[in-house]
């Protein structure tokens, strides 16, 4: 008797933020393991991750992680309303050194919440704790008391929290299995890194 397939299912998490506060880098460093230091101008980038998540007695759930980097610059609103309505799930980045960067954090969630129209999985991050030694930042336990929102710090170069991030949002999005063992094996399987051409031809995946 042939096996039935196990049953797919689809996650997008958007990363937003002011530009060079670390978006790409948080994703490289979960996807590859590695860091750059120097930085450099994201459009949007969609990666791919095939995941296989277990939830016992012997079957499973093959999880397609779809990761979408965005540009600090919104230069075109109407593409980013789209972003937040096809999203499962957000990260919202501030670099810990710059504090302006957490009032982007703010409007974004604000722009999220009026297009969403409810209650959102979002997890707030402040970036470069490497950088910022000492004690936590006060903006981080504010934001977790006033918004309800969970709030980390975390280190692109050093890898803290990495993982933890994208455990985090997974688990706001109530996927079923065990979501550890698939993030800790997980193999990513980029899509398309070119920014959006405007043609109407189609040109590896849809960014948005």
């Amino acid at each position: 008797m042939a096996l039935c397939p196990a049953p797919e299912a689809r996650v997008r998490l958007v990363f937003f933020g002011a530009a060079g506060v670390g978006k790409t880098a948080l994703i490289r460093r979960f996807l590859q393991d590695s860091f750059e230091a120097r930085h450099r101008r994201t459009v949007e980038e969609l990666h791919l991750l095939e995941l296989e998540l277990e939830l016992g007695a012997g079957s499973g759930l093959r999880l397609r992680l779809e990761i979408l980097d965005t540009s600090g610059s919104y230069s075109f609103p109407a593409m980013r309303r789209l972003c937040i309505g096809r999203a499962d799930a957000f990260a919202l980045v501030y670099s810990l050194q710059e504090p302006d960067s957490f009032a982007e954090v703010q409007r974004l969630r604000d722009e999220i919440l009026e297009a969403k129209r409810g209650a959102v999985p979002v997890v707030v991050v402040g970036n470069k704790s490497d950088l910022a030694p000492g004690e936590p930042d006060p903006r981080i336990a504010a934001a977790q008391r006033d918004w309800g929102c969970t709030c980390l710090e975390a280190s692109a170069k050093q890898g803290r929290n990495v993982v933890g991030l994208f455990q985090e949002l997974l688990s706001q999005v109530n996927l079923p299995g065990r979501l550890s063992p698939a993030l800790q094996r997980r193999q990513p399987q980029t899509c398309s890194k070119e920014p959006p051409r405007r043609s109407s031809k189609s040109h590896g995946c849809a960014v948005c």
